[in-house]
């Protein structure tokens, strides 16, 4: 494995994970990067590491270059262990190198890895010299742990992002003009969806904190480097922590004996004929990190589900329970289902989606099975209550 140069004296020396399917429990069709980056100057700099299963990869592009006893610094922007997970190791092989992190980042390196390492706490505003270059830090905590924090290289206008615009996507090639890029877009938002969409405010201040810096590349801890997009992905950014949503309708449902889908299908049916973009998504086969891609950016979230045992089924209690967690903001929401007596599941999933403070539509109840008038019925009451 070979060190890929990103400017004179910098280089990516992370590690390919072609084959991981799940991450946090969504899908990672593309696999994942988790990428490092040398510096080397007066003091050699080591920005962020690998996943423990990947070090000797890490290893050998590191030895492309130099040795690795030769480290100075080991600049860890995040304890997550598929950024931290080769920092015993590298320890071992450079027992003086100092690990620059933030406050939190000491307290939370020292939980996980139970050692008296050696430390350079940083705080916003912090710079310390390697050489030629600087390297300035901010803290960007809660985007998406309490210890994150970016690094930035004035000398080559490198911002070191940390999750902030990564992406899952392992490739061959390193930079966003070297791929297609509405995949790196449809990546970086799945990331965003699943692991940043909490913390939208985190994100603005931290776009704030980053407004006045000259960025030339965007070195992310996953997936392709930006260079040629910066713009692009800053833009997506700002409009994903924003929360502004597009005119797009998602309606997630499960159905037992295909009545709550023949619901599903009349409520899709209102939103094409008010020119909506909308997803139907049938729980029994589609990923909830998936489906919550196309909730970043929807309007209208629609979940419906028949009653079971006097519930909803689990395949429905387990999307809006990650629904909720992931708590998109400014959102409109419709609940609905068949039953056969009960109809407990309605009232179930319209209470989940109140309380992801969501604005409620009425909800849509059907006894049994609809038949075809009553399917009309349901669109054309439906296009009435949507904007």
């Amino acid at each position: 494995a070979q060190a890929v140069k990103i400017k004179e004296g910098v280089h990516w020396v992370g590690a390919l994970d072609w084959t991981l399917r799940d991450f946090h429990g969504y899908t990672t069709e593309r696999g994942s990067s988790y990428n490092a980056y040398l510096i080397i100057d007066e003091k050699i700099t080591l920005i962020d590491s690998v996943k423990h299963y990947c070090i000797d990869e890490m290893l050998d592009r590191i030895k492309s270059v130099i040795d690795p006893s030769k480290i100075d610094y080991l600049v860890c922007n995040h304890v997550e262990m598929d950024h931290s997970g080769a920092l015993p190791k590298l320890k071992e092989l450079a027992p003086n190198a100092e690990i620059i992190c933030s406050p939190n980042g000491e307290k939370n390196l020292t939980a996980h890895y139970k050692q008296n390492w050696k430390f350079k706490v940083v705080k916003s505003g912090d710079s310390v010299s390697i050489g030629r270059r600087s390297l300035k830090f901010v803290l960007t905590p809660m985007v998406h742990w309490p210890d994150n924090m970016v690094t930035y290289c004035p000398e080559d206008k490198i911002l070191y992002s940390n999750d902030a615009f990564g992406q899952h996507l392992s490739s061959s090639q390193r930079f966003d003009d070297e791929f297609a890029l509405d995949i790196i877009i449809e990546e970086a938002k799945k990331y965003y969806a699943n692991i940043v969409l909490p913390y939208g405010n985190q994100v603005k201040k931290a776009l704030e904190d980053l407004s006045g810096i000259d960025i030339g590349i965007i070195a992310p801890s996953h997936g392709i480097i930006w260079r040629s997009s910066i713009s692009v992905i800053l833009d997506q950014y700002k409009k994903w922590s924003a929360n502004q949503t597009e005119k797009e309708a998602v309606i997630a449902f499960d159905s037992m004996w295909g009545s709550t889908e023949k619901i599903a299908g009349a409520v899709a049916r209102a939103f094409e004929e008010k020119g909506y973009i909308y997803k139907l998504y049938d729980l029994k086969s589609s990923h909830i990190s998936d489906i919550i891609t196309d909730v970043l950016t929807a309007k209208y979230i629609c979940v419906g589900s028949p009653t079971l045992n006097s519930s909803l089924l689990p395949t429905v209690a387990g999307f809006l329970a990650y629904l909720k967690g992931l708590a998109p903001k400014n959102r409109h929401a419709l609940a609905f289902g068949s039953y056969g007596w009960g109809g407990q599941s309605i009232i179930a999933v319209e209470t989940w989606l109140h309380d992801c403070g969501f604005v409620m539509l009425p909800n849509i109840s059907v006894k049994f099975i609809p038949d075809h008038e009553q399917l009309l019925a349901i669109t054309k009451n439906l296009v009435k209550q949507i904007d």
